[in-house]
């Protein structure tokens, strides 16, 4: 028996009870694949079914307003991935009609959609023989040959993607591919594998060399930035505060914030007023006063924000007020949603 077809055995015994699992409509299988980059399947099944009943279909995305889709998005974190799938909604609707290309090569063209998404879609929905190569298969590859080159490396990538296409079923590309990163989530899984169960056991190189611990192996290239957040919760007599949308292309595009104070070191209140006053266009301040004493570490892949949350008071009352009733309709990094849901007026 070959290695494609253990990995079909093992996938017809073993397989989760998934809900794009039943279908072959590209547009659901899209944002399944899109919602679980990054993102386990347990986190991400919820979203899945939020969205499905908010956006039915392609068209009802294309149409949707940027912030409810957000809103949505919200606590999956990796925003541009939001932002990324509203974008390629309108373009299939625009210039393909509503119906998604049924090629790897037309798929890659599609905003947000790389090397894995376009062969995913494009061996589930229209048994293209292309092979998936995501992080399970990096692993369950590297294991079972016993390869020890970078999977984060150019020649890495270029290699894993080449003996991925040797080794796929391509009779049934479309249970291969799902059963190969199945395989790799649960049976080859990154801690604790599974190996005395493991039907590929016999011929597994990294089990015969006892290296399944050290493979595949991954260039640590991330160097951590840690970044200082002092969110300005704003309270007028009124009991409303000030939010505004994140611009540019750094975290978090187009969410809500507190207004924010970005420093290169932790502030005490004495710094943080000295440098509250060299700012213009803040309200009188009446109190001021620290939410958190020990700052909220929020760890993102290349930076983690110390993030401290002042409430000030003020007499005057915020031009464009908005009350804590309905703070809760905008879009915002989770850190502001969990903070927004304990803080009481």
């Amino acid at each position: 028996m070959t290695f494609s077809e253990r990995i079909l055995k093992w996938y017809g015994q073993h397989k989760r009870e998934l809900p794009w699992r039943t279908t072959k409509d590209p547009y659901k299988i899209w944002l399944s694949e899109i919602m679980l980059q990054q993102t386990r399947v347990a986190q991400g099944m919820p979203y899945y079914y939020k969205f499905l009943e908010a956006f039915p279909t392609v068209y009802d995305l294309a149409n949707a307003d940027e912030q409810k889709v957000l809103k949505l998005w919200q606590g999956l974190g990796y925003y541009s991935r939001a932002r990324n799938l509203h974008a390629t909604s309108k373009m299939v609707v625009e210039k393909y009609a509503g119906g998604f290309p049924d090629t790897y090569k037309e798929l890659k063209k599609l905003k947000g959609v790389g090397d894995y998404t376009a062969s995913a879609i494009a061996s589930i929905c229209f048994d293209e023989p292309e092979p998936v190569v995501d992080g399970n298969v990096y692993r369950v590859l590297s294991r079972y040959f016993g390869i020890d080159t970078p999977i984060n490396s150019t020649e890495g990538i270029k290699y894993f993607k080449e003996l991925a296409r040797e080794v796929m079923h391509i009779e049934n590309i479309r249970d291969y591919n799902q059963g190969i990163m199945e395989f790799g989530a649960i049976q080859c899984a990154p801690k604790k594998p599974y190996c005395l169960h493991c039907p590929l056991n016999e011929s597994c190189i990294a089990l015969k060399e006892n290296r399944v611990t050290e493979l595949p192996v991954k260039i640590n290239k991330i160097k951590i930035k840690n970044r200082y957040f002092n969110y300005l919760v704003f309270i007028d007599p009124n009991g409303n505060t000030a939010l505004e949308q994140r611009r540019g292309k750094g975290i978090w595009q187009n969410l809500y914030q507190f207004p924010l104070l970005e420093a290169k070191k932790a502030l005490n209140l004495v710094e943080l007023k000295e440098q509250i006053m060299e700012e213009s266009g803040f309200p009188k301040i009446e109190s001021l006063t620290l939410y958190n004493k020990e700052p909220l570490i929020h760890k993102l892949s290349h930076q983690h924000l110390h993030t401290r949350f002042w409430i000030l008071e003020t007499t005057d009352r915020l031009k464009e007020g908005i009350s804590w009733e309905t703070i809760t309709s905008f879009p915002v990094p989770v850190l502001i949603a969990d903070f927004i849901k304990t803080y009481k007026i």
